[in-house]
């Protein structure tokens, strides 16, 4: 079963589960457990997804709350690691008594609150991780608002089909967002007859990766297609770079940082590609202009 939630009915969904502990405790305020990577290799984009989560809830309070009650974001750092996300899980629902979750970034750190949630009984919405086994394992207390890994290379691979794409090799991260994100990427590439050459992996934390990429240069292909984060990617750029990968670097929508990865790599970014969900420099172009150039402008102005 997949708990694939549009916003309105994401939003009805959870001012049931907030009125009703409204209601049982009487709080002075809604608490939201914010179960993101603060430290660890995967801090950028925690700090990104609280700074967003923030915007928001300012918005809400600012606007009456919800039922009239506050909202509070309570945020447990889960320091990048599945075992930290889960004890952050935990401590949120158990000390602070959180009603509701959010979380947890990564596809790894997501699937391991899972069994907290069944434990204890909290709903978490999930806003970024991918893998389809976030929502396929039959829990009824997760939900998420981000598109899956397969819908993301479905909408991908018609762009590398523009591209007159041939054939790619893969550079992963051995961790659920890289496998899950490979698999599923390989299986729209070949159903669209461009060919996967050599799969190289490497740790999520690696720093040196002369001898994956050595490997893919010697593959030749038209690109190769990278599954890690912002921080990872840039690695990748700059020593791809170095010595002298001419494949054209494409990234799928975990790594959506562009800012992030021009200020870490510079010129080692010119050429590559990236999905990605939201376009921060041109907001009148999304689907909702207007809430789109509001939380750009909200975005900027603080920093």
């Amino acid at each position: 079963m997949m708990h694939t939630l549009k916003m309105p009915t994401l939003w009805a969904a959870l001012t049931s589960v907030l009125m009703l502990t409204s209601a049982a405790h009487s709080q002075q305020t809604i608490k939201i457990g914010v179960n993101e990577p603060v430290t660890g290799v995967f801090a950028a984009g925690g700090a990104d997804t609280i700074h967003g989560a923030q915007i928001a809830a300012d918005e809400i309070n600012a606007k009456g709350g919800v039922l009239g009650f506050p909202i509070e974001l309570v945020i447990e750092d889960n320091k990048s690691t599945p075992t930290d996300s889960a004890a952050a899980a935990e401590k949120l629902i158990v000390r602070d008594k959180v009603p509701v979750l959010m979380g947890s970034y990564t596809s790894t750190q997501t699937l391991a609150v899972l069994p907290k949630l069944m434990e204890y009984q909290v709903p978490m919405v999930v806003e970024t991780a991918s893998s389809s086994k976030v929502t396929t394992q039959g829990n009824p207390w997760v939900f998420r608002i981000s598109p899956t890994i397969a819908i993301e290379a479905e909408n991908f691979v018609k762009e590398a089909v523009k591209l007159n794409i041939k054939k790619v090799n893969f550079l992963l991260a051995t961790n659920d967002f890289g496998i899950d994100g490979s698999a599923r990427f390989r299986e729209h590439f070949e159903r669209a007859g461009i060919s996967v050459g050599v799969e190289e992996r490497m740790d999520p934390t690696a720093q040196d990766l002369s001898a994956q990429l050595s490997n893919i240069k010697a593959s030749p292909a038209d690109a190769v297609i990278v599954f890690s984060f912002a921080d990872q990617v840039a690695l990748v750029l700059r020593q791809a770079h170095t010595i002298g990968l001419k494949q054209t670097v494409m990234v799928p929508g975990g790594s959506a940082q562009p800012d992030l990865l021009i200020e870490l790599t510079g010129a080692a970014a010119e050429g590559s590609f990236y999905s990605a969900f939201f376009n921060q420099w041109t907001p009148e172009a999304a689907q909702n202009s207007d809430v789109a150039g509001a939380l750009t402008q909200e975005w900027q102005r603080r920093g």
